[in-house]
C-alpha cells in the first residue's frame, strides 16, 4: 500500500508503555469468574468487538483513561505513521459516504497501547487481538498484534494490517448507524448459539466494509500489488473455523462467533468489487 509521507490521522491516543491495571467487574450477576475471563478473551482473540462491551454494562474501571501523548513527528515512528494513514484514509471515505446521505461521520479514536490498558468497555488486554469498545467509541490496538498476524496467523503484509484496522472500523460504522445498539438490545432474549449467529452476521458486515474501503484506496490509485491478495489470505486465516482447527479443535458451526475463511473472504470481496457499504447487508438471507 502506497502509505508513506501521506496525510495522518489526528484522532490517535498514544498509550504505549504506559500499562495500566487495576480493573473490577461487579453487576447484578455477581461478578465475572477468571475462567470466564479467559473465554471472553478468546472469543475476542481476532478482530471483533471487545466481548467485555457485551456484559450488560457490569465492567466499570477503577481507573479513569489515560489520554495519552501525541504521535511521535511524521518519519520518527514507522509503525505509528502506518496506522495513522490508514485511519486518515478511513475517515475520509467514511465522511463522503455519510455527507451524501445528509449524516455527520463521528470520527472514531484509535488507540495505540501496550499489554494493557483501560477503555470504557473494561480492561484493553493484548491477548484480544485489536477491538472497537462502542462505550468510548474507540480502537484499541497493541501494535505487537502485527507480528502475531503474521508469525502465528500466516498473514504477512502491511495491507493485511490495514484490513485488521479498516475491520475495527466498520464496527465504529456499525455504532454509529445502531447496529451494535440493536445487536446489545436483542441479545438479551437470545439463547447463545443465537447470538453467536447473529454475532456473525456484524463482523461479516464489517469485513465487508473494510472491503469497500480497499476498493476506495485502490480507486485513488494506492494500492500495490499482491495487497488485495494479503486481506484475503488474512481473511482466511483468521476464519473461526481455520483458528480452532489450527489449535488442533474441531470447527463446530454453531459456537462461531465471526464465520469461516470462506465467509470472511466473501464478504470482503463483496465489499472490494461493489465499493458500496449498501451492498453489505449481512442480515438479510443467508451468507
Amino acid at each position: 500500500m502506497k502509505w508513506r509521507g501521506r496525510e495522518r490521522s489526528t484522532n490517535i491516543q498514544d498509550r504505549r508503555g504506559s500499562s495500566r491495571g487495576g480493573i473490577s467487574m461487579g453487576g447484578a450477576t455477581g461478578g465475572i469468574s477468571v475462567g470466564g475471563l479467559i473465554v471472553l478473551l478468546i472469543l475476542g482473540a481476532v478482530f471483533g468487538i471487545n466481548p467485555l462491551a457485551l456484559l450488560d454494562g457490569s465492567t466499570t474501571t477503577t481507573q479513569a483513561p489515560s489520554r495519552g501523548t501525541p504521535l511521535p513527528q511524521a518519519g520518527e515512528d514507522e509503525q505509528a505513521d502506518f496506522v495513522a494513514v490508514v485511519v486518515r484514509d478511513t475517515e475520509e471515505m467514511w465522511d463522503q459516504i455519510f455527507t451524501a446521505s445528509g449524516l455527520d461521520y463521528v470520527y472514531p479514536t484509535v488507540v495505540l497501547y501496550t499489554q494493557m490498558d483501560q477503555s470504557r468497555c473494561g480492561l484493553a488486554d493484548a491477548r484480544m487481538g485489536p477491538f472497537y469498545c462502542p462505550l468510548d467509541q474507540s480502537v484499541y490496538i497493541d501494535l505487537a498484534f502485527y507480528d502475531e498476524l503474521r508469525d502465528q496467523f500466516g498473514a504477512p503484509g502491511d495491507f493485511a494490517q490495514a484490513y485488521v484496522i479498516a475491520h475495527e472500523i466498520g464496527h465504529h460504522v456499525q455504532n454509529l448507524t445502531g447496529v451494535l445498539p440493536e445487536f446489545n438490545q436483542r441479545r438479551q432474549s437470545m439463547s447463545t448459539e443465537e447470538a453467536n449467529a447473529y454475532s456473525v452476521r456484524v463482523e461479516l458486515q464489517a469485513d465487508c466494509y473494510a472491503g469497500v474501503w480497499a476498493n476506495y484506496v485502490g480507486e485513488a490509485n494506492l494500492l500495490d500489488n499482491g495487497d488485495i491478495a494479503e486481506a484475503i489470505n488474512a481473511a482466511e486465516q483468521i476464519g473461526d473455523d481455520a483458528i480452532i482447527t489450527r489449535s488442533g479443535g474441531v470447527p463446530i458451526p454453531k459456537t462461531f462467533t465471526h464465520g469461516t475463511s470462506e465467509q470472511r473472504q466473501t464478504w470482503f470481496s463483496r465489499g472490494y468489487q461493489r465499493g458500496d457499504p449498501g451492498d453489505c447487508d449481512t442480515f438479510s438471507g443467508s451468507i
